[in-house]
């Protein structure tokens, strides 16, 4: 019994999402800033600024998780993600991971 508790357990963190759905439309309007950079769409003009478009949206969420909380470090990033709240994040992420 114990085992098959354990078992179940274990399944249960493992098959849970590591991060919020986030809501495109909201990451859409809230990405006006993002756009100087990394497109309109996501997609940037310059080498220097990576494309956004289409990425895995736990992957972005993540990233700006990682800028905002400082476990990495970016001098144009950093103050940008740092007023992001959690649910900022996973906007931003399931609109850019939807182009």
């Amino acid at each position: 019994m114990q085992k098959w508790l354990i078992a179940m357990a274990a399944f249960a963190c493992l098959s849970s999402p590591a991060f919020a759905e986030g809501n495109a439309d909201a990451g859409k309007a809230k990405s006006a800033v993002c756009a100087a950079c990394h497109g309109a769409e996501g997609v940037s003009s310059l080498e220097i600024y990576p494309n956004l478009a289409g990425q895995k949206q736990a992957y972005l969420a993540s990233q700006l998780q990682h800028f905002r909380d400082g476990e990495r470090e970016n001098p144009i990033m950093a103050p940008m993600a740092r007023p992001l709240s959690d649910e900022d994040i996973a906007d931003l992420a399931a609109y850019y991971a939807s182009l």
